[in-house]
């Protein structure tokens, strides 16, 4: 038996309207961010999916973003639980600056490293290995079985740390999954195999 595995990623918050580094800085929704969030759970209720479970991380722009979705999907209420282990990655020293003021302070190239490699963090920050190492584990033992026992499953997180659960799930390389942008707001369905690889992947663009 094999379940269905939906991953949206939260809609416009303030600090990406601002083009700042937000990770674990608590920001909320933009009245763009709400739009988005309603028209997912719209496109997912025309898809006709209906969810046993849901989890999210512990900052609000996610978790607004499920309710939200959840209101438009008339389900409401549906077991949620939230982890930090689902959290947006840490910036560390970058938090709360402009991303072209931080290429100003520490140069173009420095900030396209820390941006785009994989195991290169910011300093006091994390690295997408980073955040993959603490947001896999969790998918693996509290969010896959789940899945794999026929399950479908809604994840409403960040762009890095669903960045991690996307590379496990599709066996992609570090450099394949540093090229995948994922859009706030459009959520990624997949049909999980008992073997855990993808059956199909779809995305629910507008």
């Amino acid at each position: 038996m094999s379940g269905t595995l939906v991953l949206v990623r939260h809609g416009q918050s303030e600090w990406n309207l601002k083009n700042l580094f937000t990770g674990w800085k608590d920001v909320p929704l933009t009245e763009k961010g709400v739009g988005e969030a309603r028209a997912a759970g719209q496109r997912l209720k025309a898809k006709g999916l209906k969810f046993d479970i849901c989890f999210t991380s512990a900052l609000s722009r996610a978790q607004n973003t499920l309710a939200l979705i959840l209101e438009e999907l008339g389900q409401k209420g549906l077991p949620e639980t939230r982890d930090q282990a689902l959290n947006e990655r840490h910036y560390g020293d970058l938090t709360g600056l402009n991303k072209d003021d931080a290429r100003k302070k520490w140069g173009e190239e420095q900030v396209h490293i820390w941006r785009r490699s994989f195991d290169v963090p910011p300093p006091g920050g994390e690295s997408l290995k980073d955040t993959l190492a603490r947001s896999l584990p969790y998918y693996v033992h509290t969010i896959q079985p789940h899945v794999l026992d026929g399950k479908t499953v809604l994840v409403a997180a960040h762009g890095n740390s669903l960045r991690s659960l996307i590379m496990a799930i599709e066996g992609l390389t570090p450099e394949e999954i540093l090229k995948r942008e994922l859009e706030t707001g459009v959520p990624v369905v997949y049909k999980l195999k008992a073997n855990s690889l993808p059956a199909s992947v779809e995305i629910l663009h507008v």
